[in-house]
């Protein structure tokens, strides 16, 4: 059996097809730019495009698909929400895809499928004890997924694992979801580097700044790498507090700073609700950017 899935992103829709006959070995792997400027009705037919240019690689149709996506569906109406492609908001993404496609589709949150497939076939795969596993994206923005006992626990509201828009400083910068000091705004990239800029003057990237905090000379620099490193102990001492996972996984632009696994590790240790004790894993993910893609397809 040939497992589909569909990596629905802000620039390019991915799709790959795993052969659960065969260890899940990737038989297909193709992309195609969303062009999501052009709305909710082009980015529909760029999917079914790349679904009929895979099925010919591929030499048969699916008879079922699964969505990462940007944003979730909310359980009750059917209409999709909190997605950064705007135009997927408020629109009956699931119901329209199954028309147009004519086959069952399901969609979940891309953090959601990244964590599963972390949890499934990546990182998680040393872990087979961990009973819930939390994915953790950090980039140019933060997102989680909850999966407890292989699954995807989506939530009452369809906004389970969301702890990117829990407030972490008070009085914080305006969050587009409509409150100040959220997560994102406080640890996500581009949040980091409004914090540098408002702090030197100057304007640099991540990655310089991170190199200019290597160098021990740059106050601003260190400023900025301190306050990422003390809100990250934080907030992710939250997620331990609240869920207690057996295994952590981080992705995203930002999950890549090392000192987020030694000194970042160490912080959590002064919010952790256990006598300053924490030995859960918190790791890098094994799949890299295969993740939702590979997550969509487990669906």
């Amino acid at each position: 059996m040939k497992l589909w899935g569909i990596d629905l992103g802000g620039t390019k829709i991915e799709c790959a097809v795993l052969d659960s006959a065969n260890n899940l070995e990737v038989v297909v792997r193709m992309r195609l730019p969303t062009e999501s400027a052009k709305g909710y009705e082009h980015i529909l037919s760029q999917i079914k495009k790349l679904i009929d240019m895979v099925a010919e690689q591929v030499g048969e149709r699916p008879s079922k698909i699964g969505f990462a996506t940007p944003g979730v569906l909310e359980p009750d109406s059917q209409l999709m929400k909190n997605s950064n492609t705007i135009c997927l908001n408020g629109k009956p993404m699931k119901k329209d895809l199954e028309e147009i496609l004519g086959i069952p589709c399901q969609l979940a949150n891309d953090a959601n499928c990244f964590a599963l497939a972390e949890a499934l076939i990546g990182a998680g795969k040393d872990y087979p004890r961990a009973e819930v596993v939390f994915g953790v994206i950090m980039g140019t923005g933060v997102g989680g997924g909850l999966v407890v006992n292989n699954k995807i626990i989506g939530g009452h509201h369809g906004i389970g694992g969301e702890w990117g828009h829990n407030i972490l400083e008070e009085n914080g910068d305006s969050c587009y979801c409509g409150k100040a000091g959220c997560v994102e705004q406080v640890i996500a990239g581009p949040a980091l580097e409004r914090y540098y800029e408002k702090i030197s003057g100057q304007k640099l990237s991540l990655k310089t700044i991170l190199e200019e905090y290597q160098t021990g000379k740059n106050e601003h620099a260190s400023a900025t790498i301190e306050r990422l490193l003390e809100f990250y102990g934080r907030a992710i001492s939250t997620l331990i507090n609240v869920l207690d996972p057996g295994l952590i996984v981080i992705g995203g632009g930002v999950g890549n700073i090392d000192l987020l696994y030694t000194a970042g590790y160490e912080r959590i240790k002064k919010y952790i609700f256990n006598k300053g004790m924490i030995t859960t894993p918190i790791l890098k993910p094994r799949l890299g950017d295969s993740a939702g893609v590979f997550g969509a397809a487990l669906l």
